[in-house]
């Protein structure tokens, strides 16, 4: 394990931006997103959550897929070059990086997903553990330990250092390329980043939705869940403003647009949301013609369907962000919560 002082971060964005695209948590206008580094950039570490999750850095929310050109009579299709650039996403929160994990479940599944394979190739994740989760956090329950980062490079804050220890080649090959600026972190300082931990897991322990019970909720519920009343009544307030499937680290819907560059067309790909009304939208109409429909949809997906066809994984990492943002105060807690107190589906 090895250390850097965290007055010396600096130093060690440039030394990896030197090298490497880096990016990492920017406060910009009084948001914290994520954003490539520079030397003017408000570096924010201290943020526990980005308003988005960093997932755009793999899964941007819109980029060109190829372009046509039109000359004269000549046609020719220009196809968008993949990633070959490396790349460092750094201080990306345990619940995140388990986000990333469930988009790799579904891009890259063969056939893979070029684009999105060309940047998790040039990737490489360094992992922030948490310190302070708030009440809205609930990752636990998903899995996810947040004190434990589980990533190429996972760091923790102690004192006043950032301690950091390398998991797989990708972090390894980093940390060599750091070797001026990292130090071995003492046996004392190691006893301390213990401690740390202790007091976050003590933190978490006492969080409301720590303890959020997902019995009933596996992929062998489809027809229990999909089938109940309570549907009906939960989606009501839904505005269908999509906000939820925007900040979430694993909706992974997109919907495919041109752009008449007038000489030709672009076409790209952005993201979308089961929520909308036009989501899937063909010529014959929409399979989910309500918004009840749409509201069950996004639910049963995380909860039932991406459970059945992965594993057991489901496709929610208790990050909160839906807790914190939906106008109506509709997430997937009070969703289980109805379901729980309601002593499970309805017949």
């Amino acid at each position: 394990m090895y250390k850097i002082a965290r007055e010396n971060l600096s130093a060690l964005f440039r030394a990896i931006a030197a090298e490497q695209e880096l990016y990492l948590p920017v406060r910009t206008a009084g948001q914290v997103n994520y954003g490539i580094w520079t030397e003017d950039a408000e570096v924010d570490l201290d943020t526990l959550k980005s308003v988005k999750s960093p997932k755009d850095v793999f899964f941007p929310q819109s980029e060109t897929l190829y372009t046509c050109v039109k000359e004269g009579r000549r046609l020719t299709v220009e196809p968008e070059a993949l990633k070959e650039q490396r790349f460092v996403v750094f201080g990306m929160k345990p619940c995140d990086v388990q986000g990333v994990r469930v988009l790799d479940q579904v891009f890259l599944a063969e056939p893979a997903d070029s684009f999105y394979a060309a940047r998790r190739e040039h990737g490489t994740v360094v992992s922030l553990a948490c310190r302070e989760p708030e009440e809205s956090c609930f990752c636990k329950v998903f899995g996810v330990d947040c004190t434990e980062p589980s990533a190429d490079v996972a760091v923790w804050f102690a004192g006043d250092d950032l301690l950091w220890k390398a998991q797989t080649e990708k972090g390894e090959q980093l940390t060599v390329m750091l070797g001026g600026l990292l130090e071995e972190a003492s046996g004392q300082e190691q006893s301390l980043l213990e401690e740390e931990k202790e007091k976050t897991r003590r933190i978490v322990g006492e969080l409301p939705y720590m303890e959020l019970s997902l019995d009933g909720w596996d992929g062998n519920a489809v027809e229990e869940r999909f089938g109940s009343s309570l549907w009906e009544e939960l989606y009501r307030p839904c505005l269908a403003c999509g906000t939820c499937t925007f900040v979430c680290p694993t909706c992974q819907c997109y919907d495919i647009r041109d752009y008449d560059t007038g000489n030709g067309v672009k076409r790209f790909r952005c993201w979308d949301s089961c929520m909308y009304s036009d989501f899937t939208m063909m010529a014959h109409g929409n399979n989910r013609t309500s918004q009840m429909q749409r509201f069950r949809q996004r639910f049963m997906h995380k909860l039932v369907y991406f459970p059945a066809n992965n594993d057991g994984m489901y496709s929610c990492v208790g990050c909160g962000r839906c807790v914190e943002k939906c106008p109506s105060a509709l997430n997937i807690v009070k969703v289980v919560k109805a379901f729980e107190k309601e002593g499970g589906a309805e017949a």
